[in-house]
């Protein structure tokens, strides 16, 4: 590993997210927490408003929005980096217009309506491959054969459509997706892990890593609560693979790894 990755801090201010819904509904609640996560070592504070996963309720975007802006408007005041996750436009166009640092698509930007925005725009964009284009993935849907060679498409044609829009390439960072996002076999994200440095070496662009609590590192009957060992010791793998950004809910055990990883090189 040569240096540490960017780490992002989740806070799902949401009701039925996997791993900790209805946790950080509340705006203060929410505020707490990314306060926490930064003082645990984030270096980026990533709210995400609507939960991903195949039980989740939709949620509209007003409502989206409703829930990000008096945390956004804390965190922007404590001048800490803000990520937004959201597939919505309109979430999207409001985040835009609070200049964040990042924004977070599980469908790595489908839409070209929002082009122009974005190139307007200086934030950073985390383009994620998925199998879906419209809503959270379903435990139904199949891994493809040759999967890696179906994430180097996807962003070899969306790397195409967001820089001839205007976009400087240099604001993307490529997320291959992990756990259902890539379809109903767990084995596709190990796959997937163990081919993180072929997807830099293949567009010279910063990879993000978002393993966290995900259903593929958890054994049967193990709640998304239990997967904190096996969520370290995939990150770490992760970023000596060269991850340049990892999504995660404990930035400080993340922290430590990193210590003794260092101390082991040295």
């Amino acid at each position: 590993m040569s240096r540490e990755p960017v780490l992002l801090g989740i806070v799902n201010v949401t009701e039925d997210s996997f791993s900790d819904g209805g946790a950080y509904l509340k705006p203060d609640a929410a505020l707490a927490r990314a306060r926490a996560l930064i003082e645990q070592g984030a270096d980026i504070v990533d709210l995400g408003a609507a939960a991903s996963n195949p039980r989740a309720k939709s949620v509209a975007p007003e409502v989206e929005i409703a829930r990000l802006a008096p945390v956004v408007d804390a965190l922007k005041q404590d001048r800490v980096k803000i990520s937004i996750d959201s597939y919505a436009l309109e979430t999207q166009r409001w985040a835009l217009s609070q200049q964040v640092d990042l924004l977070n698509d599980i469908h790595g930007f489908p839409r070209s309506a929002i082009y122009p925005e974005l190139a307007r725009s200086q934030t950073k964009l985390i383009v994620m491959h998925a199998l879906r284009d419209d809503g959270p993935a379903r435990p139904e849907d199949e891994t493809p054969p040759e999967l890696f060679e179906r994430i180097l498409g996807f962003f070899r044609s969306r790397i195409e459509a967001l820089t001839q829009a205007g976009i400087d390439r240099d604001r993307l960072i490529l997320d291959p997706g992990m756990g259902l996002f890539l379809g109903n076999d767990r084995k596709a994200s190990f796959l997937v892990l163990r081919r993180i440095s072929d997807l830099k070496k293949a567009y010279g662009l910063p990879v993000l890593v978002s393993v966290s609590r995900k259903s593929f590192l958890r054994r049967k009957g193990q709640e998304a609560s239990d997967a904190g060992a096996a969520t370290l010791a995939a990150e770490l793998y992760a970023a000596a693979q060269g991850a340049d950004y990892i999504r995660t809910h404990a930035p400080r055990a993340l922290r430590d790894g990193f210590f003794i990883v260092r101390n082991l090189q040295a």
